[in-house]
């Protein structure tokens, strides 16, 4: 499948209901016992009509946690090299839709736009490339911005924590992802620019991401704190029967030995 026919096919077939209700189904009740996915703030996500759903950027999984956190049908944006073999469509009728990395695509933006006026979901994370270090987020870029000013679709800031380094291999790892959602960000009345989006940006949407991935961080520290504590607790049990002198007698019976 060419970049072209991807695009294509995400305009005008775009999601595959009974694939992507099928995939759900599997994939869910995985990432919620396997990964331990506790999301908060989904209800502030809108029913209806185009939302951009912007997050911090860990791992090439954050988009599948944001679709099964969510009712709606969420689409998000793929390096084009994943939709070159067979799975190509299998992606695009999933949600998917190809990126050239490096460069301005604007294959890309018109695909974005075309799912945000058919009043779609779209998962774009500003940060543009994946932050490994668990601690930290990256510089948020204004593309989210400007396609939120051009078809009036709010954005929604997101945060997600835990899920960088998800496998041993090919095998998945137990983790704790936590994913939480903001409050919605409405763009209708503001001046469609460059310097407006990157505002939006910088000045309402990312400090709403840093502080709800703040929030998740310190709630990962308090479970490992509680963990550490219940592992010292018992600990010092274990220490303490070890030390508890023995039954009345016992000398007596290891004397009569």
């Amino acid at each position: 499948m060419t970049n072209e026919d991807a695009h294509r096919l995400a305009r005008e077939k775009g999601v595959s209901r009974p694939l992507y209700a099928l995939v759900k189904l599997l994939v869910t009740p995985f990432m919620r016992l396997w990964f331990g996915l506790r999301t908060t703030g989904v209800e502030r996500i809108p029913d209806e009509g185009p939302v951009i759903i912007a997050p911090n950027h860990k791992s090439f999984w954050d988009a599948f946690f944001v679709g099964v956190a969510t009712r709606r049908h969420v689409r998000f944006m793929g390096k084009s090299e994943l939709f070159e073999g067979l799975a190509g469509p299998l992606l695009v009728r999933l949600g998917a839709f190809p990126v050239r990395r490096g460069a301005a695509d604007a294959d890309a933006l018109d695909t974005a736009r075309t799912i945000l006026r058919q009043g779609g979901v779209l998962a774009l994370f500003p940060e543009g490339t994946r932050i490994r270090d668990p601690d930290a987020l990256g510089e948020p870029r204004s593309g989210a911005g400007r396609l939120a000013l051009e078809t009036g679709a709010p954005l929604v800031p997101a945060a997600i924590s835990g899920s960088e380094r998800l496998f041993l291999g090919p095998l998945p790892k137990p983790r704790r992802v936590a994913l939480s959602f903001g409050e919605p960000i409405a763009v209708d009345g503001l001046t469609p620019s460059p310097e407006t989006a990157r505002e939006l940006i910088a000045e309402e949407l990312w400090p709403q991401v840093e502080r709800e991935f703040g929030r998740l961080r310190a709630h990962r520290g308090l479970i490992a704190a509680a963990l550490a504590a219940l592992g010292v607790g018992a600990g010092v049990v274990a220490r303490r029967r070890l030390r508890k002198p023995p039954p009345r007698g016992w000398a007596r019976l290891r004397r009569r030995r």
